[in-house]
């Protein structure tokens, strides 16, 4: 009978699901995994600063590949990695965490071993787990085989992540494996009967619709559904809007798409022309206070017909298991064909570019840096002014946007980008990061040095947390820390060094690295960058200290409530 170790069955499951890459550090309960993960020949290693950082790095790769996983050791690595692995879970990410974990005897035997609490507990890690993955498993050799199965499968159709402990001494331990059928990651059909109530009713609701609207929101993006969306967004002509978690999944271009939908953070006349439909059709909506314009989203159920993974809502009626996967191109289908295309006004953009100052305001940058960002690209903005400036920004063809805006962890967006430019090095990676966040997560630029990565990294630098400052204690000591030579950052880690060119890893080309304090400093770099796109190129941007993107000014004017 076949036989496999544990963990090369691990590795071969997660290439089933489109991994090449596993992020996370060495340590001592983990390494003999290590060894297989860089012996494999199909899989990378993402050798990241430190666990908190490869936890970003997974989930930025899983929202490019479509699932992600992360390496690390038991106790002091797993914990380093939780909060990334709870975001990871909050905005719907799957990622795939697997602890080393020590051997299976000295666990039964409860030793007083080192990254333990040293009372003999070796489940206490894996319970606080639980609470952020929508499946776990510690492994034995009887069951290992099938609850790895279980677990991926179930992180990869839930859209959440998983947990697996691994004891070092099963990594390498044979299993007989009699046949291995592949892992079932298709979505459970919809109830078919229910789902043609469901389709007839909301026919009917659009014919009944003089204007209807439809707006399109993150769980599009966490089930991979642009092509279907765009598909029911054009044939029905219906003028469309995103929510800012649903940026980058309908393609700007088409003649119906109107804008950015936020609630009372919305474009005036955005919000004008929202308040006209009498029928509002949600795709994947998710409806966290950031994404809504703290919750001034939406219309009355009585207009509101909501398409969701887990079913469908049409007014006040459920219509459960009935999920967008299978509904939406089946609903496509079934639309009627427009005699005429619907009329447009111009399409309401944000205001112009203020020529009264030669400073880098974030009216100037977020209406210019677009001139410069190719099709096909990835933009990631980091929590605060960055993702609220990426709200309204002109969005070239193809661009997929990264942010966290329901978890909202500052410094995410430096090791998530990393895990984005890993998973597509085809695609060009324009990272945003405020100087406070940079302070968090900076480590991984060497990262992006070591995989020989191209981003081009945009540092605002407003001295401060500006958004803290805007919500509370402008003038506080604690929204403000120690300046640094940003501008250096890529000699630093090493970018100059010839030492860190060997035989099979050639570290990135450097580019552009200095500080712009003025439109044409910043306009001359950008010049450079677009010539130089095989070179990591970083961006001091120096920005007035309390300068905001006019979306967050009104979010935080309307937060001081919650």
């Amino acid at each position: 009978m076949p036989s496999i170790t544990i963990g090369k069955h691990l590795i071969k499951r997660l290439s089933e699901v489109g991994i090449d890459t596993v992020f996370g550090l060495p340590g001592d309960y983990n390494m003999p995994l290590l060894d297989i993960i860089e012996d494999s020949g199909y899989m990378t290693w993402g050798n990241n600063a430190n666990e908190l950082n490869a936890s970003y790095a997974a989930d930025g790769y899983a929202r490019v590949k479509g699932c992600g996983a992360i390496v690390t050791t038991f106790g002091v690595g797993e914990l380093s990695a939780v909060n990334g692995l709870a975001g990871s879970y909050s905005e719907m990410v799957p990622v795939i965490h697997i602890v080393g974990t020590p051997t299976s005897q000295s666990q039964k035997s409860k030793a007083m071993l080192h990254h333990s609490l040293g009372n003999g507990d070796f489940d206490v890690f894996v319970k606080m787990s639980e609470k952020i993955s929508v499946a776990t498993a510690q492994l034995t050799l009887e069951n290992a085989i099938t609850e790895i199965d279980r677990v991926i499968q179930t992180a990869y159709t839930s859209k959440r992540t998983g947990y697996i402990a691994l004891p070092i001494d099963l990594i390498l331990a044979e299993v007989e494996v009699p046949v291995v059928l592949p892992l079932q990651l298709l979505h459970a059909k919809n109830p078919e009967v229910i789902q043609e109530i469901a389709i007839k009713k909301i026919l009917e609701c659009i014919s009944h619709a003089k204007h209807p609207a439809i707006v399109v929101d993150g769980c599009v993006l966490r089930h991979h559904l642009k092509k279907e969306v765009n598909e029911f967004v054009q044939r029905s002509g219906f003028p469309t809007f995103t929510a800012p978690m649903g940026k980058g999944a309908v393609d700007e271009d088409v003649p119906n798409y109107r804008g950015v939908y936020t609630g009372n953070v919305t474009l005036e006349g955005i919000t004008a022309e929202i308040k006209q439909a009498d029928l509002l059709i949600e795709l994947g909506s998710i409806k966290s206070d950031f994404n809504t314009g703290n919750f001034s989203y939406g219309l009355d159920k009585t207009k509101t017909i909501s398409l969701h993974s887990f079913g469908t809502t049409i007014y006040h009626a459920e219509y459960p298991k009935v999920g967008m996967v299978e509904l939406l191109p089946l609903l496509t289908a079934a639309l009627p064909e427009r005699k005429s295309a619907l009329t447009f006004a111009p399409r309401i953009r944000p205001e112009p570019i203020d020529n009264s100052t030669n400073e880098i305001t974030h009216n100037y940058l977020w209406n210019k840096v677009p001139e410069y960002i190719k099709p096909n690209s990835i933009v990631v903005a980091e929590t605060g002014t960055s993702e609220f400036g990426v709200f309204n920004m002109k969005s070239p063809k193809n661009t997929t946007f990264i942010s966290q805006i329901l978890w909202g962890s500052i410094g995410y967006s430096v090791g998530a980008a990393v895990g984005a430019a890993i998973a597509n090095r085809q695609k060009r990676v324009y990272l945003f990061v405020g100087d406070g966040s940079f302070q968090l997560t900076f480590q991984e630029i060497s990262v992006f040095i070591h995989h020989g990565l191209t981003p081009v990294i945009f540092l605002l630098n407003n001295d401060g947390y500006l958004i803290e400052k805007l919500i509370h204690g402008p003038d506080r000591a604690y929204n403000n820390y120690q300046m640094w030579q940003y501008s250096k950052t890529l000699d630093f880690f090493g970018g100059h060094l010839k030492n860190n060119t060997t035989e099979n890893k050639k570290p990135s080309l450097i580019g552009f690295e200095d500080k712009v304090s003025t439109r044409e400093e910043f306009e001359a770099a950008m010049e450079i960058v677009s010539q130089e796109p095989n070179k990591i190129h970083f961006l001091e941007v120096i920005m007035p200290r309390f300068d905001a993107p006019r979306e967050l000014k009104l979010l935080v004017a309307t937060s001081e409530n919650r």
